[in-house]
């Protein structure tokens, strides 16, 4: 995916999101205020691009995907409030930012990560920019909110904590990850799939083959970067997963071999998606831009 190409789709992405938000004028003020303070604070956009990159690779229109993409960063700002509170990693920093817990409070933090949680599966199954078949609304309910679950990112998270000054085997670490991290990325991916009408079931298994690589390799690139950025890059605080003493690929085999598995991940997840042609052409892109991210 170029650049332009890739500006242009987290602009109308940010245009989405932000319409969305702005019908929500009757939430209580400062409670909409920490919503829209993490919600609206830019970042990648991965898990977006990925909707509408995944879209084009089955012949989706963007304009039927800016709902699912919306509830699909909802479901991920809101990991990541909770994720920065005290009683989880208590981190103090996100986007280069203080995170929402310190710029407003505890209450109001989880509150907000709430109602973000609740508005995406809303959008799912109300909104009428969403123009679909009642089924395909279930399907991708059903699909986002085992990714957000205990079979996904809930679950990963459980297993995150509980990992903390133990040591895992590198299979232990990779269901860690395909829970926490892996299992939204799959959804971003999938989710689009589900709204076509032609695409085959070998074809859903070959985009689930790219998610699932797509999505380690994004988590392998993350531990790199722990240990080789900084701070001011990263926009949250370096080495923080080496002070907390938890499980990474770098601390179980080492930083060298973690660069090779990047690589060979990345190498598994463009070959899955052979057979689809040039419709594929921002997947690959996107997925060199995950790989090769510096923050």
């Amino acid at each position: 995916m170029t650049q332009e190409k890739m500006q242009a789709q987290q602009l109308r992405f940010e245009s989405v999101l932000e319409q969305q938000l702005s019908y929500r004028t009757n939430t209580p003020k400062r409670l909409h205020e920490a919503i829209c303070y993490s919600a609206l604070d830019g970042g990648k956009r991965i898990r977006p691009l990925l909707v509408y990159a995944a879209g084009e690779a089955v012949g989706v229109a963007q304009e039927l995907l800016d709902i699912p993409a919306v509830a699909i960063e909802l479901i991920h700002v809101y990991s990541l409030i909770h994720d920065d509170l005290p009683a989880m990693d208590d981190d103090d920093l996100r986007r280069g930012k203080p995170s929402n817990h310190k710029a407003f409070d505890e209450a109001t933090a989880i509150l907000a990560g709430d109602a973000l949680q609740a508005m995406a599966f809303n959008l799912l199954a109300t909104s009428p920019l969403f123009d679909v078949s009642a089924e395909t609304r279930l399907t991708l309910i059903h699909e986002l909110s085992q990714a957000a679950g205990i079979a996904g990112m809930v679950g990963g998270q459980a297993i995150d904590l509980d990992s903390v000054d133990k040591t895992l085997s590198l299979s232990e670490l990779e269901n860690m990850h395909r829970c926490k991290t892996g299992a939204l990325i799959r959804a971003s991916v999938l989710m689009p799939a589900y709204c076509s009408s032609q695409v085959t079931p070998e074809q859903i298994k070959q985009l689930e083959h790219f998610a699932d690589c797509i999505g380690l390799a994004f988590q392998v690139q993350d531990d790199i970067l722990d240990i080789e950025s900084d701070t001011e890059t990263l926009g949250k605080m370096q080495g923080s997963d080496i002070a907390a003493n938890k499980p990474t690929y770098p601390s179980i085999i080492g930083l060298e071999a973690s660069k090779k598995k990047l690589v060979t991940l990345y190498d598994e997840a463009i070959s899955s998606l052979e057979t689809f042609g040039n419709s594929v052409q921002s997947l690959q892109e996107l997925a060199e831009f995950i790989v090769k991210r510096s923050k």
